[in-house]
């Protein structure tokens, strides 16, 4: 399988997934470029696959299959893998300030964190979290990436 990334400028990519599987591969392949400190910002309606798009990162980085439950009722559930990842849902959450309350200001430096309704950040955005937001594009997603530090979208595109 082979994803359709467009070039445009150096901080953003376009990647359309016209099936699930492609989801899926671009998740894996997000694992595969990902370091400690990486933030992941996914961004999209309900239904959009984020949560799927995580699952798949993680098992990745995992390397094997396992349950990968939404964290939007726990709203943090951390894996053990070379580096810790953080999967958050912030869905439920009313204030900013409440991600202090989860550790997700740690996790921001020594994790990787996939970071599920982002816009509950608030001011507290990690400066240089990758932004992924899933859309409906005809009958699959398209993906559109920015930000992120230095090298993560040139990593990704070479991968």
């Amino acid at each position: 399988m082979s994803l359709s990334i467009d070039p445009l400028p150096d901080t953003c990519r376009v990647i359309l997934l016209p099936t699930e599987a492609d989801t899926t591969a671009l998740g894996a392949r997000l694992a595969g470029v990902a370091r400690a400190g990486d933030c992941f910002l996914l961004e999209g309606a309900i239904g959009a696959g984020k949560s799927h798009l995580a699952r798949a990162f993680i098992r990745a980085r995992l390397g094997r299959m396992e349950e990968v439950p939404s964290p939007t009722f726990t709203l943090v559930q951390v894996y053990e893998a070379d580096v810790e990842i953080w999967h958050a849902d912030l869905y439920r959450l009313t204030h900013p300030d409440e991600v202090w309350e989860l550790g997700l200001d740690e996790a921001f430096d020594n994790a990787i964190t996939l970071v599920e309704w982002p816009d509950r950040l608030g001011a507290h955005l990690p400066p240089l979290a990758l932004r992924l937001r899933l859309e409906p594009f005809g009958e699959g997603r398209r993906a559109t990436l920015s930000g992120g530090r230095e090298g993560l979208l040139e990593a990704l595109a070479d991968g």
